[in-house]
């Protein structure tokens, strides 16, 4: 069992530079990939960007290829996302997600968080 509880996000204003975080519980966290989806209301859960079980692969989406980075800290079994010059079209409830795979996987299997609430103001 894995437990994975997310903090950050909230209300920011665009151009803004928040971070989320994503804390998991269980012994095996180093062994898998991390990724982070978001969704819309209304749309379906989408992929944001991934990171392998070392911090040695990583993957975003294309609409935040440049802005966003994620990086991983295996010694705090903790993920980050850092979401820089954020866009109003960036604003969504954005989940972590392990997809229990070593290797980055944008198909949403696995584990979810409980979901942090990101809104942009323009």
């Amino acid at each position: 069992q894995v437990q994975l509880v997310e903090s950050g996000g909230g209300l920011v204003q665009a151009g803004g530079s928040p971070r989320l975080s994503c804390a998991a519980s269980g012994r095996t966290f180093s062994a898998w990939a991390m990724g982070r989806f978001r969704q819309v209301s209304g749309k379906e859960r989408g992929f944001v960007a991934g990171i392998s079980w070392n911090g040695g692969s990583t993957s975003y989406a294309d609409s935040v290829k440049g802005r966003f980075t994620i990086v991983r800290d295996n010694a705090k079994s903790t993920v980050y996302l850092q979401m820089n010059s954020l866009k109003p079209e960036d604003t969504a409830v954005y989940y972590c997600n392990t997809p229990l795979t070593p290797n980055v996987s944008d198909r949403g299997g696995g584990y979810w968080g409980q979901g942090t609430q990101v809104t942009v103001s323009s």
